[in-house]
């Protein structure tokens, strides 16, 4: 009977970790890109959306994202000013510049729920293109 109990014992003591890694309860990560408030935010992922690649994004979705959070919290200008910021400090940025102004537009109609109100922000940023966002999304 002694025996039976070892193997067992060393049996879940090889399996018992394999089984937790695999199930994701052991997967848990920071998110320190999302918004200050969720700063102690932690994820847990599970096993059927766990993903073995880390999933690369390019810097001008990455800038996009942040600038639409920070119009969300803030407002348009405050995103506009970033936006120009970014693509002088990083001249790859720029021909990504009128597709994230014009995403801004969009949003912040989105936001103030007109377009008169969202032109109020708008700024020469990257052309019209913020203007542009904000009657394509009137539209």
């Amino acid at each position: 009977m002694n025996h039976a109990a070892r193997r067992i014992g060393r049996t879940l003591a090889l399996v018992l970790p394999v089984v937790l890694v695999l199930s994701g309860t052991l997967a848990v990560t920071r998110v320190p890109w999302a918004s200050p408030s969720a700063e102690s935010q932690i994820l847990t992922a599970s096993s059927d959306r766990a993903s073995t690649h880390a999933t690369h994004r390019a810097p001008h979705e990455l800038l996009r994202d942040r600038l639409l959070a920070e119009l969300q919290e803030k407002n348009p200008s405050v995103a506009l000013t970033h936006l120009q910021v970014a693509t002088a400090e990083r001249p790859s940025l720029a021909k990504h510049c009128a597709s994230i102004a014009r995403a801004l537009g969009r949003a912040a109609v989105a936001k103030y729920g007109g377009v008169n109100r969202a032109q109020a922000y708008a700024r020469p940023v990257c052309d019209t293109s913020f203007a542009s966002g904000t009657t394509q999304a009137y539209r």
